[in-house]
């Protein structure tokens, strides 16, 4: 085998020449490799069915949501409660689905209720006291889908965060209820886009 490399050297510099310049089997190996791999990939993210890098499942014959007004039919709760959690429904749809929202006539259409607003007391302890609060909400959402019905559903969610009972609800409240509405959209987005 020859040597891959000439070294020549004269009194003021040294030189690398290149004596064999054909196709090495690394090459080959390396070109087939990169080939391979990339129709590999192709084929499994084609062959995944529909699928996006947010998760989505929706179907691309889906071009638009209405999300309608939940209602409050609960007790307690700040006043604004529905009203913040259908819009926060709307943002994340918005932002993570290519579906436009639309005020009614939707492919998709999102409506419900907010059945509780609970505060319980957890976690007792020796002398008969709650070491934590928990605030509780729950919704029931239901959710049609007017290219497949299928996927129709109603359903209820729930979410809670717990705070020291120490501290009042009114305290914890501002903090508390964008976290729990949070999830609940997620786990509603979670059922109706991405199919989970």
């Amino acid at each position: 085998m020859k040597n891959k490399f000439q070294l020549s050297a004269n009194s003021e510099q040294l030189t690398v020449n290149q004596v064999n310049t054909g196709n090495s089997p690394r090459r080959w190996f390396l070109t087939v490799t990169c080939w391979l791999l990339t129709v590999g990939c192709s084929l499994l993210l084609t062959s995944c069915g529909i699928y996006s890098f947010t998760g989505t499942t929706l179907s691309p014959d889906l071009k638009t949501i209405t999300v309608n007004n939940f209602t409050l039919q609960t007790a307690g709760g700040p006043t604004n409660l529905a009203l913040n959690f259908n819009e926060r429904l709307k943002e994340y749809y918005q932002r993570y689905t290519s579906l436009k929202v639309v005020p009614n006539n939707g492919d998709l259409v999102l409506d419900g209720t907010i059945t509780n607003y609970d505060l319980i007391a957890v976690a007792p302890t020796a002398s008969d006291q709650a070491a934590l609060n928990r605030l509780q909400i729950t919704v029931q959402a239901r959710f049609v889908n007017n290219k497949d019905e299928t996927k129709n559903f109603e359903q209820s969610f729930s979410f809670y965060q717990d705070f020291p009972q120490n501290q009042t609800l009114t305290q914890n409240e501002p903090r508390l209820v964008p976290k729990i509405l949070d999830q609940l959209v997620l786990d509603i987005f979670n059922k109706t886009a991405a199919d989970w």
